[in-house]
């Protein structure tokens, strides 16, 4: 099947929206890479991605939300959380949280955990809030290589797509970086720096 290249404008998004909706998988940009998208409440959309990566099963992958209140319909956002989704979103940052939502599909969450964040990309923000507020957001690339950072990356490095929503380059080309709210521990060191996150806590606690 063609992979269709959808233009960045409002019936790019409108198709891009319908074919996640539809159970299909598209790669679009946010502000950190381009990332692959799909409904994560379906298994075969989500089994789709791992094999599209070449990713091992039984790593969780990240959701998009479109804000901090779909956020918390999908993970417990505690107080540690808030104060950091508050700050730090729309951004580069992933927060990791107990899942609340039992109808994600099982492949994203590890240890009954889920990555969540608010990009600040508008439209992958525009595009989230048409897929129900919450879309899959695991980086664009095979596994171990470098996420792509525009379209032209994406077609080359992968195949079996649906559809790839062309908005440009991203700029930032880094990943997120990843916080584990329950562990207090930064798993992943991305854009935002280690001691941005821990000035910002000891901020707020005093």
């Amino acid at each position: 099947m063609r992979m269709l290249i959808l233009q960045c404008d409002e019936q790019g998004i409108a198709r891009a929206a319908t074919i996640v909706r539809e159970g299909g998988v598209i790669a679009y940009p946010t502000d950190t890479v381009y990332g692959l998208g799909c409904d994560p409440y379906n298994d075969s959309a989500v089994e789709r991605i791992f094999r599209i990566k070449g990713r091992e099963e039984g790593k969780a992958v990240p959701l998009l939300c479109a804000s901090i209140d779909d956020a918390m319909k999908v993970a417990y956002m505690d107080g540690r959380a808030l104060i950091l989704a508050r700050h730090f979103w729309p951004g580069a940052l992933t927060i990791v949280a107990r899942l609340r939502d039992r109808r994600i599909s099982s492949k994203i969450i590890k240890d009954g955990k889920v990555g969540v964040r608010v990009p600040r990309h508008e439209h992958a923000l525009r595009l989230i809030r048409l897929c129900d507020g919450v879309l899959v957001g695991t980086s664009a690339n095979p596994s171990g290589m470098n996420p792509a950072s525009d379209a032209k990356q994406v077609t080359a490095m992968l195949s079996g797509l649906d559809a790839v929503l062309d908005c440009g380059a991203v700029y930032i080309g880094k990943a997120s970086t990843v916080y584990d709210v329950d562990e207090c521990r930064v798993i992943r060191e991305g854009v935002i720096p280690r001691e941005e996150l821990e000035r910002c806590l000891m901020i707020y606690h005093g």
